[in-house]
């Protein structure tokens, strides 16, 4: 243990205290002999930045719970990884680092792990999609609470099932095998430009009226 704290910079004392409070997982034990190992010191470090990022130990304490209770990389690829996405493989500081202002928060990241946004591998985070990463993290710094972009997420992933269902149904009645990949991207292609008209349509709408507020 001593050792472990003084390779992480801090105190057996507060080490013992981070153990206490859950903050870093128990280590191996054989009879006596409690081992530590660099899961530990990722941890201790991984702690130590959010500290300085201004987290508190509860909010800490909160998002490794939340960590640790997430599914595994096997889990969220299933039989593969994606075929035109590409992970990204984060520490929880730097996953902080691409989301201002706490929206890190345990609730969040639970919805993400919970999406299949996010995975764990050991004391790394793995997000699915560095595309979805990337315009997530974009909107938070427009002003859209990250909750808000999770929120949104479930619903667009209800949608692209029933049209991943739709497209997969055609290709495999009128196409053979071989050819279903090489139309893949036709199918996508007919989501966009329909989206992108549906947008217009959208945005070309007046916005509701707002009532007046009593008062003004």
């Amino acid at each position: 243990m001593a050792e472990l704290a003084k390779e992480a910079g801090i105190t057996v004392r507060t080490l013992r205290f981070y153990r206490e409070r859950g903050l870093i997982p128990p280590p191996r034990r054989e009879g006596r002999i409690a081992w530590y190992d660099d899961r530990h010191l990722a941890r201790l470090r991984t702690i130590a930045a959010l500290l300085e990022r201004g987290h508190t130990l509860s909010g800490i304490a909160d998002l490794a719970a939340a960590f640790d209770s997430g599914r595994d990389v096997g889990e969220v690829l299933g039989l593969g990884e994606p075929t035109e996405e590409t992970p990204v493989r984060l520490t929880p500081e730097r996953l902080a680092d691409y989301f201002e202002g706490g929206e890190v928060t345990p609730e969040n990241l639970a919805a993400a792990l919970d999406l299949g946004y996010l995975a764990t591998d050991g004391e790394e985070i793995v997000h699915i999609s560095r595309r979805l990463l990337d315009v997530s993290s974009a909107l938070v710094k427009e002003g859209v609470p990250l909750a808000a972009v999770l929120a949104a997420g479930r619903q667009v992933r209800t949608h692209a099932e029933s049209l991943a269902e739709l497209f997969a149904d055609l290709l495999r009645t009128h196409a053979s095998g071989a050819d279903i990949a090489r139309l893949r991207p036709l199918a996508k292609s007919v989501v966009e430009a329909e989206l992108s008209m549906a947008l217009d349509r959208r945005l070309r709408e007046e916005p509701p009226a707002q009532s007046p507020v009593e008062g003004d």
